[in-house]
């Protein structure tokens, strides 16, 4: 904005001084011939009244020598012959006879073009009825006189002109484009997380409602963080009750793998409780990078991670006659993703697998890593979702029976954070195929890409 302003009033200036030297410059230079001329008809009319007198040499010659046109040597005279006398040059001649005769018979001034100049010839009449003329040479420097200091004093204020129209221009963008630079800027560290960035209002007066709707927006944002995270401290706490009551409950169960079971699930809930109230209680406002479930420097190893949620859910599986796969899991296999954050998002879609297909379903979790991606699969045998696409569709998981909607969302946040996307497709059991791709370097797959870079390696165990 501010460049295409200085541009735009320069080429408007340079117009305007164009339109306005060029024609001063040529009037300047018609001046100067017009002065010239005039001096020298000044000095013709001046031995005018000698002529008429006399044509003696001698005198003519005096009065040429009172004129300056006579001391430089730029006056002739030109003085036909008569029954008295024969034909009369005084002075240095430079026109030819034939335009002195067209002079004589024309009656009137005329100028020639002569060797280095020009000659003004001027027509006078005698006592005896004969026309001389009086030739008075004007050198090409007589014309041009002044003209080339004119035009430069013309050239030094046009291009002082530009070269301020230019400056008034820029400073005039840079009062313009600062208040806007500093409201993106503050709305790029707003969607950062920097919630306590502000734009101070300045500048021109729709800049300054900007700012005053960006400061307020912000306000409102604040707010709005702040009344979530004391509802979600006052949602969490409300647990607790109950969750005491859960865990007196599981302590009186006894032994056995499905009380052992029941006592772990209440710990773990337990755990994301207490990790929502503390995570609702920070005053520091949260990057998007942590909202969306990838601290920077933060990770994990999904084989463990893996490993861990499978032997928990290994226990269901066997109560109800599940057949388990798990493959990949027998290397370390690092990735951009928080534990808790893995961990959840494998509940999710295992928890998935046991509310939706019926019990004896198969499943298996496999895993694939290269370079640049980890992929993670959950498939099924079970009945399939219809239509994968809706399923997909931010929070239409709810659909489903029994399912509050959250669960993919969480997968597909989780994958998003890392540049990466959820698919759900059929798979090879015959049910169900989700599948998980986690960027390692951040960047995302391009839309319908089936295949990654670099040899992925699949470690299988039964």
């Amino acid at each position: 904005m501010r460049w295409a302003l200085v541009r735009v009033c320069l080429a408007v200036t340079v117009m305007v001084v164009v339109a306005f030297a060029v024609p001063l410059g040529l009037v300047v230079k018609e001046m100067a011939s017009d002065r010239a001329f005039s001096n020298a008809e000044r000095q013709a009319a001046a031995i005018g009244p000698t002529l008429s007198i006399t044509t003696d040499r001698e005198q003519l010659s005096r009065a040429m020598l009172s004129t300056d046109a006579g001391l430089a040597g730029r006056m002739a005279l030109h003085i036909p012959a008569d029954d008295e006398a024969s034909e009369l040059e005084i002075g240095r001649g430079r026109a030819v006879h034939d335009e002195l005769d067209a002079i004589r018979e024309l009656g009137r001034s005329g100028i020639s073009k002569v060797l280095g100049g020009s000659a003004l010839l001027a027509p006078i009449a005698l006592d005896s009825g004969k026309i001389s003329i009086v030739e008075v040479y004007v050198p090409d420097a007589d014309v041009t006189n002044g003209v080339t200091t004119a035009w430069i004093v013309l050239a030094g204020v046009g291009i002082a002109l530009v070269i301020g129209s230019v400056a008034v221009a820029d400073r005039l963008g840079v009062r313009l484009t600062q208040p806007a630079e500093r409201l993106a800027g503050a709305a790029h560290e707003l969607g950062e997380g920097m919630l306590g960035v502000r734009v101070p209002e300045d500048g021109p007066t729709e800049l300054k409602q900007a700012a005053a709707a960006f400061n307020s927006m912000a306000d409102q944002v604040v707010q709005l963080l702040a009344n979530e995270r004391e509802l979600a401290a006052d949602l969490s706490h409300r647990l607790r009750t109950p969750l005491t009551v859960l865990r007196l409950n599981a302590a009186s169960l006894g032994h056995g793998p499905a009380a052992d079971q029941t006592r772990a699930a209440v710990e773990q809930l337990e755990r994301e409780v207490d990790t929502i109230i503390r995570t609702a209680r920070e005053d520091r406002p949260r990057t998007a990078g942590a909202v969306s479930g990838v601290v920077p420097g933060a990770g994990c190893d999904a084989a463990e991670v893996i490993r861990e949620r499978m032997d928990f859910w290994s226990a269901l599986a066997e109560d109800e006659g599940r057949r388990v796969r798990v493959a990949g899991v027998d290397r370390p296999v690092r990735i951009p993703v928080a534990r808790a954050d893995l961990a959840a998002a494998l509940d999710a879609l295992l928890g998935n697998v046991f509310r939706h297909t019926p019990e004896g379903t198969a499943f298996s979790v496999d895993v694939h890593n290269s370079e640049d991606v980890v992929i993670v699969l959950v498939s099924d045998a079970g009945p399939g979702i219809p239509d994968p696409d809706a399923a997909l569709a931010r929070g239409n998981s709810g659909d489903r029976a029994g399912s509050t909607g959250l669960g993919l969302d969480i997968v597909r946040q989780m994958a998003e954070a890392t540049g990466g996307d959820v698919r759900i497709g059929r798979s090879v059991l015959g049910g169900t195929e989700i599948r998980i791709w986690i960027q390692l370097d951040g960047r995302r797959p391009e839309p319908g890409r089936r295949r990654h870079r670099g040899r992925v390696r699949s470690r299988a165990r039964v």
